[in-house]
């Protein structure tokens, strides 16, 4: 079994940034894949971002060129770096683990960008 613990959430001012951070436990194996999804009020959840165990990396068009998304292997650990947030970015965040077609969901961290 794997568990996910997402950290970093926040209140951020439109413009801001934040970090988050997701760590795994448990039976992690390489070859998986980590991501990014968030899910705003009223709204289906949707991915972010997401990463492989090479380092290859994915972006959805919704938040491209504001954040990157970096893992550690050492500490099964992956980051979403989040810029210049806009009120639209406010959402809960999950991290995902997928291994073998099995996906792992975190409890999700709130994001809210407000003045």
């Amino acid at each position: 079994q794997v568990q996910l613990v997402e950290s970093g959430g926040g209140l951020v001012q439109p413009g801001g940034s934040l970090r988050l951070s997701c760590t795994a436990s448990g039976s992690i194996f390489s070859g998986n894949v980590m991501g990014w999804y968030r899910q705003a009020p009223g709204k289906q959840r949707e991915s972010v971002a997401a990463m492989n165990s090479a380092g290859n990396t994915v972006y959805a068009d919704s938040m491209k060129g504001r954040v990157t998304i970096s893992r550690d292997s050492t500490k099964n650990t992956v980051y979403l770096q989040m810029n210049s947030l806009k009120r639209d970015d406010t959402a809960v965040y999950y991290c995902k683990l997928t291994y073998r077609m099995n996906d792992y969901w975190g409890q999700g961290t709130q994001v809210t960008v407000s003045s």
